[in-house]
C-alpha cells in the first residue's frame, strides 16, 4: 500500500515550496472553509509549517533535498511578523504566538548552526555512549491502534522521506490523516484490534505497508 497512489501530488507551485498565499493552500488541507480565517487558525497553519520546515531541513542536512528550504523559513518569519505588529489579538492568542516564535527561533539557531558547521566541513563531536534505540522505528513496524501518535507519523514520514522513492507528496498533517484513515478501514474490514504500518524495500524504492495485528 502506497501513500503515493491517492495522494494530491505537490512539486513547484504546490507543497511546503509553493508560491504565494501559502496559508491559504494549507489552510485547505486541514479543512479550513474559504474567506477569512481567524487568528487562532492562522496559528494552528504557521504550526504545521514550522512542524514541516524542521522535517525539511532534515531532510536538507541528510541529502534527501538538494536544496535547503530558505523561502519556506523566510515565508514562516514574514508570518510570525505580520501577526507580531497586529494589535487586535486576544491574551491566548499572544501567548500563542509568543510560543511559536520561541519555537522557530530555536529551530533557526539550530538550522543556522548546523549548516556552518556544514559548509566549514567541520565534524559535530559523537558522543562516546551508545545512543537509545529510536522509539519508533519505521523499518521494524509502527502499530496504530486508533490516533497515530505524532512522533510515529513523523518517523514513517521522514523516513520515506530519506528514502529513494522522495518521500510522500504532501505534508506530515495530511499523511498522519492517511494513517489513521487507513487504520480504521482495515480494522473495520478485519476485525483486527490493531494495524502495523512499516517500511520495505521494492524495486528500489521504499514503500508503506500495513498489516492487521491481533483479533
Amino acid at each position: 500500500m502506497n501513500p503515493k497512489r491517492n495522494a494530491p501530488p505537490v512539486g513547484p507551485g504546490a507543497g511546503p515550496h509553493a508560491g504565494p498565499a501559502p496559508m491559504r493552500a494549507r489552510g485547505a488541507n486541514v479543512g479550513l472553509k474559504p474567506g477569512p480565517v481567524s487568528h487562532l487558525e492562522v496559528l494552528d497553519l504557521i504550526e504545521q509549517e514550522i512542524q514541516q520546515l524542521r522535517i525539511d531541513f532534515e531532510r536538507f542536512l541528510s541529502g534527501a533535498l538538494p536544496f535547503p528550504p530558505e523561502d519556506q523559513r523566510t515565508r514562516i518569519q514574514n508570518q510570525l511578523k505580520g501577526l507580531r505588529n497586529t494589535t487586535n489579538r486576544s491574551a491566548v492568542e499572544g501567548f500563542r504566538l509568543g510560543v511559536l516564535e520561541a519555537r522557530y527561533n530555536s529551530y533557526n539557531e539550530l538550522f543556522n548552526r548546523r549548516v556552518r558547521e556544514r559548509e566549514e566541513g567541520r565534524k559535530v563531536a559523537r558522543a562516546a555512549a551508545t545512543p537509545p534505540p529510536p522509539r519508533f522505528d519505521p523499518r521494524r513496524g509502527i502499530v496504530v491502534d486508533g490516533k497515530v501518535d505524532p512522533q510515529a507519523a513523523e518517523a514513517l514520514y521522514t523516513a520515506l522521506g530519506a528514502g529513494a522513492g522522495g518521500g510522500p507528496n504532501f505534508d506530515l498533517a495530511t499523511f498522519r490523516t492517511y494513517l489513521e484513515r487507513q487504520t480504521a478501514a482495515l480494522r473495520g474490514k478485519t476485525g483486527c484490534a490493531a494495524v502495523q504500518f512499516r517500511l520495505a524495500e521494492e524495486d528500489g524504492k521504499l514503500k508503506l505497508k500495513a498489516r492487521p495485528v491481533g483479533d
